[in-house]
């Protein structure tokens, strides 16, 4: 039997090693030790993955280097090179690249090697060849959670100056491995006379049995899912403002909460923030997907209600509200475009009686506006603890606003901050920790931010997700999974320009740690795209309707208005 189960093991390790890109395929014999770690894209140093994640497929960059060699091996804490407990699943995996550099690993030699690793942290090694022989870089390491991540992630992909409706898709990736599939594309160039915009998915409970988009401009309307099923709906009556747009799905109930906005935007001459998106007004609605119906939640005229969200067991809906600024004379669009960095978002939230539908009264839970600053997309996490948030110096689209971090509330019991929250990730010296621009640690004085892993004394019970954030990149539309573990957010850190999609891993204590770009099969493939990542969402089920059914609904039926009530 032992015999047999090493003959199994030598069979898996070879098809690690087999299975790889590029030779070649073996650690060199004879090479020189360097101080410094190897430059990679994407820089996966020192992050923690999910168990169930595509390879992480990267590229080094070493001018003049003929030949890479990468070898992943686990460890256990006292830094030795462990084994599998069944010594029949590789501990090791070994990939060459040639002059290229391009790492790319085989998904089921990578599931392998996980699988050993579950738990434990992977030792990574890059050996390059030069002129005068093979050299290895210092050693990183990347740790492997215990907890999956959900297997789906949805997103649109946008050309990020949002001046033309062309060419905008949503999409649906598996993150286990590289496929990716079309939930629905619009037309592939810009046509005039078929032009839409595609936006706003999202689904209820991270399942796809009932979900929604919006479609804008030409064969408008909401697009609403149950189950295999889709159908168009339209959202229009005297009484309230307009079409739906910020959804979230009640957790159990076929209801759906949407902000109706009139959105504008301003191009800047001068400012480096060169969009802004701007909500001349907004409300919020409730919809019943059974019965076609809606109604008001609230409705206003001196504040701008937006992002709704609700809680997962469906008792209470979190949203963003800002207070009209003052403005001189008879209101006009370009009077509040001039003064943009004046509207101010608080989060808020109400109760909900599912029994009757009825709203509690409006409660302050984060004062941002008194410290000039602004809160938008609330998302609560699983386990009702959290509530991750978006924190800017103003507005709420604050996809192109560098100031933009991620923060959270925790919201248990009195509202308190558990201490092991207060403490996660603190170094012993009690020093504040920040991201750098390559989502690194270093102090604030080295950066110039506040971003601390501590409470803010201005924001009870909330603070930054320091481990994640970049420092001076906007952070922004973001995600829980569905066991609470694992944030999908985009940021503009790699160039300030494109949205991508990062994973960050948020452990029990409340904690998150440094965020990974999302694997793609060619490395180079971010560096290549030139569209954004927008809204990704993660479900633990692919969506249902096929890309023909949806592009029917779409293009070939008319939109069932909802009856006001």
């Amino acid at each position: 039997m032992k015999r047999f189960l090493y003959r199994l093991a030598l069979a898996a390790v070879a098809l690690c090693v087999a299975a790889c890109k590029g030779l070649p395929t073996s650690v060199p014999a004879t090479f020189s030790e360097l101080t410094d770690t190897a430059e990679i894209y994407p820089d996966y140093r020192d992050i923690t993955i999910p168990p169930n994640i595509a390879p992480l497929n990267f590229m080094v960059y070493d001018a003049g280097a003929k030949a890479f060699v990468v070898e992943w091996t686990f460890v256990d804490k006292a830094g030795r090179k462990g084994a599998s407990e069944d010594h029949a699943t590789p501990a090791t995996l070994v990939c060459g690249a040639a002059d290229d550099g391009k790492i790319e690993m085989d998904t089921t030699a990578w599931r392998n090697l996980l699988t050993s690793a579950r738990g434990k942290a992977l030792r990574v090694c890059v050996y390059a060849e030069r002129p005068n022989g093979w050299v290895r870089f210092a050693p990183f390491s990347v740790q492997v959670a215990e907890e999956e991540i959900d297997a789906y992630l949805s997103y649109r992909l946008i050309e990020p100056g949002y001046e033309l409706y062309r060419q905008i898709g949503l999409y649906q990736r598996n993150v286990t491995n590289f496929d990716e599939a079309v939930i629905y594309e619009n037309n592939r160039s810009f046509d005039n006379d078929n032009n839409h915009c595609v936006n706003c998915h999202n689904y209820q409970a991270y399942g796809t049995d009932r979900m929604l988009f919006h479609v804008r401009a030409s064969h408008g309307g909401t697009i609403v899912t149950h189950g295999s099923e889709a159908h168009k709906i339209a959202i229009r009556h005297d009484s309230i403002l307009g079409a739906g747009v910020y959804p979230s799905w009640h957790p159990t109930l076929p209801l759906v909460a949407f902000s109706t906005n009139k959105t504008g935007q301003v191009f800047h001459m001068l400012h480096p923030e060169k969009i802004e998106v701007l909500d001349e007004a907004s409300d919020l609605l409730l919809y019943d997907a059974e019965a076609n119906t809606v109604s008001n939640v609230i409705r206003t005229t001196d504040a701008l209600e937006t992002f709704p969200c609700w809680t997962p067991d469906g008792r209470r809906l979190y949203y963003c509200s800002a207070d009209m600024p003052a403005l001189p004379g008879e209101y006009s669009p370009e009077q509040l475009a001039i003064r943009y960095d004046s509207l101010l978002y608080n989060l808020y939230s109400m109760s909900f009686d599912p029994a009757t539908r009825t709203f509690g009264e409006p409660r302050l839970e984060v004062d941002a506006a008194s410290q000039h600053k602004s809160v938008s997309v609330p998302r609560v996490s699983p386990d009702g603890r959290y509530v991750l948030f978006t924190l800017g110096d103003y507005g709420q689209f604050h996809i192109w606003h560098k100031s933009a971090d991620l923060w959270v509330k925790e919201v248990h019991g009195d509202g308190e901050l558990s201490a092991e929250a207060v403490t996660a990730g603190l170094p012993e010296s009690g020093a504040v920790q920040v991201a750098t621009t390559d989502n690194r640690t270093a102090s604030p004085a080295d950066t110039g931010t506040n971003s601390a892993a501590l409470p803010s004394p201005q924001f009870p019970q909330c603070r930054p997700l320091a481990e994640a954030n970049a420092v001076n990149q906007p952070d922004s539309y973001h995600s829980w999974s569905s066991n609470g573990r694992w944030i999908a957010f985009a940021s503009r850190r790699d160039d300030g320009s494109f949205s991508r999609a990062y994973i960050s891993y948020f452990d029990r204590s409340g904690r998150a740690h440094r965020a990974f770009l999302l694997p793609q099969r060619d490395p180079e493939y971010n560096l290549l795209l030139l569209k954004s990542f927008n809204v990704p969402e993660m479900t633990r089920t692919p969506v249902q309707v096929s890309r023909e059914q949806f592009e029917h609904v779409v293009l070939h039926t008319e939109a069932e208005v909802a009856k006001y009530k």
